[in-house]
């Protein structure tokens, strides 16, 4: 193919750990694929299509760039700095009307990234993946991301509730937000620490 018409970024693990008990070099590890991964193919991709000033830069990023969440703090690190870094790039492009910059933020969605999340140390996988029945289909979120893209929707929350509710707040009323998340995200790491699975939480 001669050209590249869409690029969809979506490399990227997730992690299930508190802060206390990690080590540095797992948000070395998180931020070298979440981040300078996604960045770095957009790097030689974007100039192909400023050449053919036409193209569009899909980036699955994450409700967690929008909000803040219990064992997932590196995860929302990477994830927030794919948001201000498109963000940002969005505006460097206002000479190429024609390509798109568009971030997608499912929440959660059946997948197999619970089974290789990032836990405390490298060499560690978590042991139990949960039930993921809560989720959102596989099929209901890339038919929703391919609407955005359609589309040209900058940012896209592709969401079911409660998630989607809490996304508005943090948006909306942080101060609720907050309020709520620090309730949530008690059971969350209760849960976690329980063997269950810390998603199923906020199912309920």
């Amino acid at each position: 193919f001669p050209k590249i018409d869409v690029l969809v970024n979506n490399g990227g693990r997730s992690q299930r750990s508190l802060f206390v008990d990690t080590n540095l070099d797992v948000y070395s590890a998180i931020i070298e694929l979440n981040y300078l991964g996604t960045i770095s193919l957009t790097k030689y991709v974007l100039n192909h299509m400023i050449q053919r000033k036409k193209g569009k830069i899909v980036t699955v990023s994450s409700v967690m760039g929008i909000m803040g969440a219990p064992l997932a703090t590196g995860y929302c690190a990477s994830k927030h700095a794919l948001q201000g870094f498109f963000n940002s790039l969005r505006t460097e492009l206002t000479d190429y009307p024609e390509i798109s910059v568009i971030q997608i933020c499912p929440g959660p969605v059946q997948s197999q990234i619970i089974q290789n999340v990032f836990t405390e140390n490298l060499a560690k996988s978590i042991e139990n993946s949960g039930d993921q029945s809560h989720k959102m289909p596989t099929d209901r979120c890339a038919r929703l991301t391919l609407v955005s893209v359609a589309n040209d929707v900058k940012e896209a929350w592709i969401s079911d509730h409660p998630y989607l509710a809490v996304c508005y707040l943090w948006q909306y009323a942080p101060t609720w937000a907050w309020w709520l998340m620090n309730r949530m995200g008690k059971r969350r790491i209760q849960n976690f620490k329980s063997g269950i699975d810390a998603d199923a939480s906020y199912s309920r």
